[in-house]
């Protein structure tokens, strides 16, 4: 059914630049699409949805691994490095089968919901039983993610992810043998069987060069590019992978995926936090999207990578969460700009603008949904509204525009969420799943019982 919307300020495309205007209506229709736009409006008509605050569009989480959730406040004590991380992040991996992860990944979903995503991208490789054996649907993981995102009420791109390797030439260790189907040939052969949804779509992932063999990187990209299908891949993350990747093969993990047809347009690499001049040129040339992880990449200790140097060379750059240490597109987006001023100890890098289509257009663009993360005539209707009278928000209001979203605002101040014309949030309370942090403790509790 059509619902109307009345904002008291939203963030609209123009011209010259988005621009934030004020009473402006937006209209929907069956298939949850946006019918129309109306700036200016005066006072919310009889019958039109009140939704005080900043309206955007909603955001796109572009990489997330949902279960990775579980691990927030118990990997962060003490010191370590990413492959001690990814020690106790196996264990938790260990204890998840399809029930126990449709809990898990409802309740982080609908975290996610609640701070203002509405589009996620689950990378997702946990794929079968521990010690590899088959479930009898092969795909009730996967399965099991896209139904945690319609009980969430958020849009999900399941990137099914091929990882066959424990490293360049080896083979998995016991706790990767749930993520490997054996060879690129088996894994397209299943992940065959996963089909779109209204609310989900499908598309594939190479974990990292190091976990696929370069021979089968082709097979990957072949069935995405068959597919026209979002392909994503984690790169050169640590800068250990890209001495193992010129050892085994004298080129740089950019560089091997290049030559086997792994990058371009539909194309999103995660992190690319360690690149060579060359490795830059070959991504922009290639017009690959770069999704970089502020929250996670701090967390992990990983580096600053080269975002900006990117971005001016021509790459999308759209933003993850990852492994959800922090579940706050907003703080992702501050950061890209934060972390870059630490860097080069200058300031300006990206305008607030940049950084919300990053967050937003972009984002759904790497994921696959085109249509989303604008609002205008056509596009779907999802948008996440942001208080304005908060401690963090509170200003005149001949000052709003995309910086209190970016630099002011974080996900504390999401209060109402729209996907497809349904409000799936309202007043901060999320209407799907009554009690999220409930949820989450329980999900979490059950994984360590």
């Amino acid at each position: 059914m059509s619902v109307t919307f009345w904002a008291q300020y939203a963030w609209l495309p123009h011209v010259n630049g988005p621009v934030v205007e004020r009473d402006v209506l937006i209209g929907t229709v069956d298939g949850g699409r946006i019918a129309k736009v109306t700036p200016d409006s005066g006072p919310c008509p009889s019958g039109a949805v009140r939704l005080e605050g900043l309206l955007v569009p909603g955001q796109a989480n572009a990489h997330s691994h949902a279960f990775h959730r579980a691990l927030r406040g118990a990997v962060q004590v003490g010191s370590g490095t990413f492959w001690t991380w990814r020690d106790t992040m196996y264990k938790f991996a260990g204890a998840l089968d399809p029930d126990s992860y449709l809990a898990l990944a409802t309740a982080v979903y609908a975290e996610m919901a609640l701070a203002g995503i509405t589009a996620v991208g689950e990378f997702h490789y946990l794929h079968h039983a521990p010690g590899g054996d088959r479930y009898d649907d092969p795909n009730a993981m996967g399965e099991a993610l896209i139904e945690a995102a319609a009980r969430a009420g958020i849009r999900i791109t399941l990137l099914d992810t091929c990882y066959l390797a424990s490293g360049f030439g080896t083979e998995p260790t016991k706790p990767q043998l749930r993520f490997s189907d054996g060879d690129a040939d088996a894994w397209a052969a299943r992940a065959e069987a996963l089909k779109p949804r209204e609310h989900a779509r499908i598309g594939a992932a190479v974990h990292s060069v190091r976990a696929v063999p370069a021979d089968q990187l082709g097979t990957i990209a072949h069935w995405a590019s068959m597919r026209r299908a979002p392909l994503h891949v984690h790169l050169s993350e640590q800068t250990a992978e890209n001495d193992a990747c010129l050892t085994a093969h004298g080129v740089t993990p950019t560089r091997l995926l290049a030559d086997h047809g792994v990058l371009g347009p539909r194309t999103s690499a995660v992190h690319a936090t360690h690149l060579t001049d060359e490795d830059i040129r070959l991504l922009a040339d290639s017009s690959t999207t770069i999704c970089m992880c502020p929250t996670t990449e701090r967390d992990l200790a990983d580096g600053i990578g080269p975002a900006r140097r990117l971005a001016s060379a021509g790459c999308p750059v759209s933003l993850g969460s990852d492994s959800h240490a922090v579940i706050d597109p907003f703080e992702e987006a501050r950061a890209l700009e934060l972390n870059e001023r630490l860097r080069t100890r200058t300031r300006g890098h990206w305008t607030a603008n940049a950084l919300l289509r990053a967050g937003s257009e972009d984002g759904h663009a790497s994921l696959g949904w085109p249509e989303a993360g604008r609002i205008e005539v056509g596009a779907l209707a999802d948008f996440t509204v942001l208080a304005l009278d908060s401690v963090r928000t509170a200003g005149p209001p001949a000052r709003l525009g995309a910086e209190t979203a970016v630099f002011a605002a974080s996900a504390a101040d999401v209060r109402h969420v729209v996907v497809g014309g349904r409000q799936i949030v309202r007043d901060g309370v999320h209407q799907l799943v009554p009690d999220v942090p409930t949820a989450l403790r329980d999900s979490i509790a059950a994984l360590s019982s």
